[in-house]
């Protein structure tokens, strides 16, 4: 099942073309909000991707609150996406294939509540499309895997400066010294392991592995 799967992820990888009239959107939570961003907004037919919180209980929180812990908020990613390019199903094998789908206390070297996985719904239809995606996963690795399907509540933009951190030129000052934010993301994303255990997980054919 990889192969034809890898295909169609690899179909799906040019950078996102122009979104037509009628968007769709997906919230997941993928650990970091940075790396999910950073992923998706490669995938074609995605015409952008907002970090954010949802699933939790405090109105409106703020990053500082969401990591701290007790709001029960997730880490997450909004994909706005176009349904003529690219579908709910396929947007969810991308997604499982892009985390750590055995590791309910967090995601690589991010521990904590809000770092854990999901996808979120909130109609029938999402569910069927997820329900779907989550056991095509099992099947694949041949265990269950931990990623819960949860009721979509209320999403939250996160702060102006999580938002395309991946790519932003800004600088910021890191234990290297000043460094712009996309190579400070670049570091983090090295030093916390989650190529390296999407490979384990999935094989060179995981669809956000860089080049090898």
């Amino acid at each position: 099942m990889l192969k034809p799967l890898a295909l169609a992820c690899a179909a799906a990888l040019p950078l996102a073309a122009p979104l037509a009239a009628q968007a769709d959107t997906i919230t997941v939570a993928g650990g970091c909000f940075w790396c999910v961003e950073a992923d998706f907004e490669k995938v074609r037919g995605v015409s952008e991707v907002v970090s954010g919180y949802t699933g939790g209980t405090v109105e409106d929180p703020t990053y500082r609150e969401v990591v701290r812990g007790g709001t029960g908020h997730y880490e997450a990613a909004e994909i706005e996406y176009d349904p003529a390019e690219i579908s709910e199903r396929q947007l969810y094998d991308l997604f499982l294939r892009s985390v750590d789908v055995f590791d309910e206390g967090g995601q690589f070297c991010d521990r904590g509540d809000s770092y854990r996985t999901a996808i979120f719904v909130d109609d029938a239809e999402s569910r069927e499309a997820a329900e779907a995606a989550v056991a095509a996963a099992e099947a694949e690795l041949g265990r269950e895997i931990v990623t819960p399907i949860v009721d979509l509540g209320p999403f939250y933009d996160a702060e102006d400066y999580h938002q395309d951190y991946y790519k932003s030129q800004d600088l910021i000052l890191t234990r290297f010294g000043p460094r712009a934010k996309e190579t400070a993301y670049q570091l983090y994303r090295d030093a916390c392991g989650r190529d390296d255990r999407i490979r384990d997980i999935w094989g060179e054919d995981a669809p956000f592995l860089p080049a090898s």
